[in-house]
């Protein structure tokens, strides 16, 4: 039976179940079942390499010792097991990170994870179909990449659940332009259910990995934060499955909880496509230096990023992020306009990729941008590349969505910063905006594409867009003739009062 159909076969035992209530619990439920199977499978792993092997967590508790019976315990003895053994015991397990560090990543996993399933019969059978799948045989690991995207889809379908995904073909766009190498700090500070980072991962691991040695130094050197429990049991699962033994860098909280003044922290690499569209909860803002304060949530992530990418350093060049994030940013006045105005003075903002409607389709049809900046250099010139739709597509869908061979013109096209793209030349897709202009612009990178004619859209959410903006321009045109005519009131006031004299 195929991996895809296992999985399929889970989902419809778990739908027997009355404690499964919609797809996020259904997704929790599986996560945490898978966690602990590929746990295993890599503590066999490990016990046969180390000759100082010691379980991590109580042997018990390892999935070969309780789940991988198919006559083992079931019904409520099963349930029992799970609720009041296997559970308390994890999210208590005394783990210290340097003395015990796979059990701190076993207890981190199950610090808000839950049981949902109140039928022992019904979770004997997903943990039976679980167990046709060999996570110890390196072909069949591989397909975990299978089980990823179902679970990635199903995370689309999920209602908010589905705010961490992010198209595979942009994740694979941006690691491959970005190029992290061997040994630089890489970090997705939103990171979601890993994407970023394990496409990171295989970037570095299939280019420049040569030993051993280097593999582990590639171990360390992937970082992640992401807030909610589900896509963090995810990710730190995703990670496990890539051959990081120990995903201690991937934390489960909030990274802008830390004030922006206490980061010490620089990273060579920021590939991230943080939460938009939100705000943060009361007192976040607060970490954040007073002129730059809001509660949107891409803003703060957009401030963090421009703190902790390293600095250049002798020959070293600063530290390279490419950021997703939605037209308002573009386009955006106030504490936008201040940081934009930050992010130019402080990095070089080289290129801006215009992605088309529909990409994150169906659980928003806000319209995302790429951009691609350096620490280090200011900005002198703004690249646009506005990324069009293949042939015959209107508009990307869940069955329809976003291929990596799609970029293929753009990864032609891309140059070199080592020589300021000095081969890249303008196009019907690409052009050319020079720091002044963006200046007179007042920092509004809503550049529309100048080889392009006028496209009318009926799309809801561009028209709302496009309102949004317009009631901004009318603002600021008010905004501007009161102060004329608070200026002109004045000086007539002041000359009255001395002809009066």
């Amino acid at each position: 039976m195929s991996i895809s159909s296992v999985i399929k076969s889970i989902q419809d035992i778990m739908r027997k179940d009355a404690g499964i209530d919609g797809d996020a619990q259904r997704l929790g439920q599986m996560s945490w079942l898978l966690f602990l199977k590929v746990f295993d499978a890599q503590e066999e792993e490990l016990e046969l390499e180390l000759d100082n092997y010691k379980a991590p967590i109580p042997e018990q508790y390892l999935w070969r010792n309780w789940a991988e019976n198919a006559e083992g315990i079931t019904g409520e003895t099963l349930l029992d097991f799970v609720n009041d053994e296997l559970f308390p015991h994890l999210k208590t397990l005394t783990a210290p990170i340097d003395l015990n560090p796979r059990g701190y990543v076993a207890k981190a996993a199950f610090s808000d994870a839950f049981n949902y399933m109140k039928n022992g019969t019904l979770l004997r059978q997903v943990i039976n179909k679980l167990n046709e799948i060999d996570f110890t045989d390196s072909q069949e690991r591989h397909l975990f990449g299978d089980i990823y995207e179902q679970i990635l889809k199903d995370l689309q379908s999920a209602g908010n659940a589905g705010e961490f995904y992010t198209p595979r073909a942009i994740t694979k766009f941006i690691v491959e332009v970005i190029n992290p190498k061997l040994g630089e700090a890489i970090i997705d500070p939103a990171c979601g259910t890993g994407g970023f980072l394990s496409c990171s991962f295989d970037h570095v691991k299939n280019n420049y990995v040569k030993s051993a040695s280097d593999h582990q130094t590639l171990q360390k050197q992937i970082h992640g934060v992401e807030k909610k429990q589900l896509p963090h049991l995810l990710c730190t699962t995703n990670m496990m499955l890539h051959g990081i033994e120990v995903p201690v860098q991937v934390k489960h909280g909030n990274t802008l909880n830390k004030p922006l003044s206490n980061w010490d922290e620089q990273y060579d690499v920021i590939v991230t496509n943080p939460p938009f569209g939100g705000t943060e909860e009361d007192g976040i803002e607060k970490n954040f230096p007073t002129e730059f304060r809001t509660r949107e949530t891409a803003d703060l992530f957009l401030q963090l990023i421009i703190e902790v990418l390293a600095a250049p350093q002798g020959d070293k060049n600063g530290g390279r992020a490419a950021v997703v994030l939605p037209d308002g940013t573009l386009f955006g006045e106030g504490v936008k306009t201040k940081i934009k105005k930050l992010l130019t003075e402080e990095c070089n903002l080289h290129t801006i990729v215009r992605l088309p409607n529909g990409v994150f389709n169906p659980y928003t049809g806000i319209k995302t941008n790429i951009l691609f900046f350096t620490k280090g250099t200011p900005t002198k010139d703004v690249w646009f590349y506005e990324h069009p739709y293949p042939a015959g597509v209107k508009n990307y869908n869940k069955t329809k969505p976003m291929k990596f061979e799609e970029f293929t013109t753009e990864l032609d096209w891309w140059g070199n910063e080592a020589d300021g793209f000095a081969s890249r030349v303008e196009t019907n897709q690409a052009w050319k905006v020079s720091i002044d202009d963006i200046i007179k612009r007042n920092f509004n990178l809503d550049i529309k594409n100048p080889y392009q004619g006028e496209v009318l859209s009926h799309d809801p959410q561009e028209l709302l867009t496009d309102f949004a903006k317009q009631q901004a321009d009318i603002q600021g045109l008010r905004n501007q003739l009161k102060g004329i005519l608070s200026a002109a009131l004045s000086n007539k006031e002041a000359n009255s009062e001395s002809g009066a004299k």
